[in-house]
């Protein structure tokens, strides 16, 4: 079982009534218990707590980070990104949700700007399912329609996806890369766009189930074992080859020998 720590900056919620109506105990508290509800271990973290709630030791112990920002992505502190960054090249997945498409860990992981179009208003969205077989839509439909949600169009400004599972159809005529999948070292990366503050996106079973699956996906199921350094040569030349396990350890040998 996965072990997520949800992430929120959790400022939205105590500033606006309407999104205090919609999430009242916080974005990362919906997410969080979705997450549980499908029998994964799911704790929080957000933005004002020590360390913005992501020590060394919750990281240590967390599988997947999954992240919701959007008006104080320069607050998060560059140590702390370090950190989460550093974690992601180890083999931890991350989650970037929504507007989290500006925060900094996501541009630095991306090495571009990660911008794009956005129009907040009565626009409808249509997320077609362009990957049936990847393990992030196990259980989805072709298609889920949101009533309402914040308009993300193209050009986003992101590197061609590893896997791109969602596409997103607007009725204002945009289009956007919804659901796209990265690596970076040994960690996974799943960017989901859908999650506007004020509608109840992650109120919905499909959106759900969604983040659910990208946290198993992005879960690391093997230790990944690197090596570096100066290590001895994979093939033995013919002198080498006839040496003792002394010699070939003597640093000397080794140079009589290259030369």
């Amino acid at each position: 079982m996965p072990k997520v720590t949800v992430w929120n900056e959790f400022r939205h919620e105590k500033d606006n009534p309407e999104v205090a109506a919609i999430y009242p105990d916080g974005i990362h508290t919906t997410i969080a218990a979705a997450l549980r509800g499908q029998g994964i271990d799911a704790s929080t973290a957000t933005l004002d707590e020590p360390e913005h709630g992501l020590s060394p030791e919750v990281l240590e112990f967390t599988d997947v980070l999954v992240w919701w920002g959007h008006g104080a992505h320069d607050e998060v502190d560059d140590t702390v990104v370090d950190r989460i960054q550093q974690r992601v090249l180890d083999g931890m997945g991350l989650i970037v949700l929504h507007s989290g498409h500006g925060s900094k860990i996501f541009r630095r992981l991306m090495g571009t700007s990660c911008n794009l179009k956005w129009r907040e208003s009565t626009d409808s969205e249509v997320l077609w399912n362009v990957a049936p077989g990847h393990p992030i839509t196990e259980g989805v439909e072709e298609s889920l329609i949101l009533d309402q949600e914040e308009m993300y169009g193209e050009f986003f400004d992101i590197p061609t996806p590893d896997a791109l599972v969602f596409i997103s159809w607007f009725t204002g005529g945009e289009v956007f890369r919804s659901g796209a999948c990265y690596q970076r070292g040994a960690g996974k990366i799943f960017y989901f766009r859908p999650g506007h503050e004020t509608y109840p996106t992650y109120h919905n079973k499909g959106i759900q189930r969604v983040i659910a699956n990208a946290a198993r996906w992005a879960t690391r199921n093997h230790e990944v074992a690197h090596q570096f350094g100066n290590p001895a040569p994979l093939m033995l030349t013919t002198s080498e080859q006839h040496a003792t396990p002394e010699q070939r350890q003597n640093n000397d040998y080794e140079t009589a020998s290259i030369r």
